[in-house]
């Protein structure tokens, strides 16, 4: 029987990684969907005999049709044409590899349509983390972890009793700034920023990474994933990326999953789960590592980190607050109009700034995001 897949975010890097996991796999894909780069998803379309294209920018179908001409795909455009994919009975298990908000509604649907989720959206568990694994629960639904942090745990779960898990340890990298002050970062450039020491991924998340957000959003997509309290989770810099996390357990022993870093490990993990096959990634020697470090991140310099820390343990709204709140910051950052210092200040102040509201629907998600986005564009856009 074919096994089948469908990818949200085909074009970006954890999207192109994942062609190349499931073409080596023999596993067939039946639809990508891109957000406006459209000239690459029709060239992926082509190569491996793709039955449906989605652009989400509209205005850009008829571009991507005519590149499609007479090659048997149908193309189809915007949010509803991601929740089409996802509830095709057609489609297989869904990646979702999208970035930002947009990829939490077309998660909710797939998994009510009784799909599987490999999970690359970081968005989806920060912003709607509750309604998301509440369906899952009840659709009977399995969400595989893609990030190499949450497939690293979810590895070192693996034949072990949850109720014997004392804490997760989360390891990052701690980013092109790893050691800088606060003062030092004041006049980080766009170009530096950018920089990351051990991955190659898109703006955002780059960015978030510079910042240390983006490990504070894993600290709440963990919370999520793997039913913990914030006090059962630890944080610490481990600047080679060898160790991608790791769990204790009630005996004080720690387990954990290394390997160099390349994101085909965990995509390849979470689509082939519970299988290990080949991978097409450098082995790891440890002897050409020689020295492992680690350190305790700087929660003062790195004011998103602990902003989203904050977050999750109030509850509620907030990490949809804090979450929509950076994705503006990011924006603003990327538009040369604020500095790289003032992403992790306005976070800070957006989170501080609303009182908590409860999260019962996807429309409060939205509601929410969208307040803590017009809050930082009329409070900090000059």
């Amino acid at each position: 029987m074919t096994r089948y897949i469908s990818i949200l975010g085909s074009t970006g890097s954890i999207g192109t990684q994942s062609i190349e996991v499931a073409r080596k796999n023999g596993i067939k894909i039946y639809a990508l969907a891109a957000h406006s780069n459209y000239e690459l998803l029709a060239k992926q379309c082509i190569e491996n005999n793709v039955f449906v294209a989605c652009i989400y920018k509209e205005e850009l179908a008829d571009k991507l049709r005519e590149l499609l001409v007479g090659k048997g795909v149908r193309v189809i455009t915007g949010m509803s044409g991601l929740c089409e994919i996802v509830t095709d009975k057609n489609s297989g298990m869904i990646l979702n590899s999208v970035v930002g908000m947009v990829g939490l509604y077309p998660t909710l649907r797939a998994i009510s349509a009784g799909k599987d989720v490999a999970l690359a959206n970081k968005e989806t568990l920060v912003a709607g983390g509750e309604l998301v694994m509440k369906l899952a629960r009840e659709m009977n639904v399995n969400i595989y972890p893609v990030d190499s942090e949450h497939s690293a745990i979810f590895q070192c779960l693996q034949g072990n009793k949850r109720s014997q898990l004392k804490k997760i340890i989360l390891t990052a990298s701690g980013g092109p700034f790893f050691g800088k002050t606060e003062n030092e970062l004041e006049d980080v450039t766009i170009e530096q920023a950018l920089n990351h020491p051990n991955w190659s991924m898109g703006n955002k998340i780059t960015i978030d990474s510079a910042t240390l957000m983006n490990k504070g959003l894993e600290f709440i997509e963990a919370k999520w994933l793997f039913d913990l309290n914030p006090e059962e989770i630890e944080i610490i810099v481990h600047r080679q990326s060898v160790i991608h996390s790791a769990v204790e357990y009630a005996d004080n022993s720690v387990i954990a999953q290394l390997g160099c870093p390349d994101m085909k490990i965990p995509i390849q993990y979470a689509i082939m789960y519970p299988e290990r096959v080949e991978c097409d990634c450098k082995p790891l020697s440890l002897t050409e590592y020689g020295t492992l470090t680690f350190d305790n991140p700087d929660y003062k310099t790195f004011r998103c980190l602990s902003a989203c820390i904050e977050a999750i343990k109030r509850g509620g709204a907030y990490p949809c607050i804090v979450n929509g709140a950076n994705e503006e910051a990011v924006r603003l950052f990327l538009d040369g109009k604020i500095k790289f210092t003032d992403i992790g200040r306005i976070v800070e102040k957006t989170l501080d700034v609303f009182e908590y509201q409860e999260i019962k629907t996807y429309d409060d998600v939205v509601k929410w995001d969208q307040e803590a986005r017009d809050f930082v564009n009329k409070s900090f856009v000059r």
